[in-house]
């Protein structure tokens, strides 16, 4: 079937919307029409950094929308369900037998190669291979082929423009403080980078009742935000920041999240937690980070990352979604609608700080 993407040509170009071919669905495949679609810093981190010879390429990994057909094998998941899409996994292997699925040893074959696990392609032009199955999905497109371990049937009645970046960015950032920190009313938590993730981190805490909340980022814009969540404000460019976080917080956090991906702010979380405080770093973007070998030596703490927040997005999109019901998961706000012809402007805007989470819709 003929569809419209959003597609990269080459490495580092613009988004442009462009007629393709969309095959399938096979025998355990989900044809989803596509209703909307967050934008992901992945999304433009990678169509910057993948190889050339990785492109043509639809991106997109937080897509909403609406079953329109299904292989015979698939289960669960029928023509007509309203579908959050989130990230693939085998479901066999060691990690997602014990329910890590975010660490599937299948996943970088399933998200990100750009083709089936045969080498053929969802979406062709003229004939010739355009990569997708981003994410096993590819969904800034107007159909989208997904999988029964990517997508999450949700009630009809929930706006699939709000719940679109649950299967990512919002997961991602809330599930790193339900499913991995934990924290609560006797900690602290900072939060370095104050974008989707970290504002979805500080929606969760919140939730929690988290004892005093930190958020830095020299936006005052999103420092505002922040607030909403019961955060403290801290603009990196005009102070300590290591001093006034350990200020703020008794003497240094017990947890902090970097979502920036910047080597020396990573360093500065480190250095203002606690004793054996916990560093979660989320950013993607920098090769190496740079990390103070003494003071993790004398301290005890711990620098580890977060896949997803750890989170199995059949257990965690349903779960933020009845947070969000209930008021204790509210980051509506924090989406900002645009039509799919203005996605350049979108990206733009949301790289200046202008707008949060930009949700495309058809």
């Amino acid at each position: 079937m003929k569809t419209t993407v959003a597609i990269v040509n080459q490495q580092g170009d613009d988004f442009s919307l462009q007629d393709v071919e969309l095959d399938g669905p096979r025998d355990d495949e989900i044809l989803v029409r596509i209703v909307a679609t967050g934008l992901c810093h992945t999304d433009i981190h990678l169509k910057d950094t993948l190889p050339e010879l990785m492109f043509p390429r639809v991106f997109g990994h937080e897509g909403a929308g609406v079953v329109e057909a299904v292989g015979p094998s698939v289960k669960n998941v029928t023509v007509g369900d309203h579908v959050v899409l989130s990230f693939r996994s085998c479901r066999a292997c060691t990690d997602c037998a014990n329910g890590l699925v975010g660490y599937c040893g299948n996943a970088m074959a399933l998200n990100y190669m750009g083709m089936r696990t045969d080498g053929s392609t969802t979406y062709t032009r003229d004939g010739s291979p355009v990569y997708g199955n981003f994410f096993g999905q590819s969904s800034l497109s107007m159909h989208a082929i997904a999988y029964a371990d990517n997508c999450v049937v949700v009630d009809k009645a929930v706006d699939l423009t709000k719940v679109a970046p649950y299967g990512c960015g919002f997961q991602t950032g809330a599930g790193t403080v339900l499913n991995v920190l934990k924290p609560g009313p006797a900690d602290s938590l900072v939060v370095y980078g104050v974008g989707a993730v970290g504002l979805a981190a500080l929606a969760a805490a919140k939730h929690l009742k988290v004892g005093t909340i930190v958020a830095v980022d020299p936006l005052q814009s999103r420092r505002d935000a922040a607030a909403k969540f019961g955060a403290i404000g801290v603009n990196p460019s005009s102070t300590d920041v290591v001093e006034q976080v350990k200020q703020l917080t008794g003497g240094g956090a017990s947890y902090a999240i970097d979502t920036t991906a910047i080597s020396a702010v990573v360093k500065q979380a480190q250095q203002s937690l606690r004793s054996r405080g916990t560093l979660i770093a989320l950013g993607l973007g920098a090769e190496e980070y740079t990390i103070d070998a003494i003071d993790l030596l004398q301290s005890g703490k711990v620098i580890r990352s977060s896949i997803e927040g750890d989170s199995d997005p059949h257990e965690m999109v349903p779960r933020l979604i009845a947070l969000n019901a209930a008021g204790e998961f509210d980051v509506d706000d924090l989406i900002a609608t645009y039509p799919f012809s203005e996605i350049n402007t979108a990206v733009a805007d949301v790289l200046a700080g202008k707008v949060v989470k930009p949700v495309f819709v058809w």
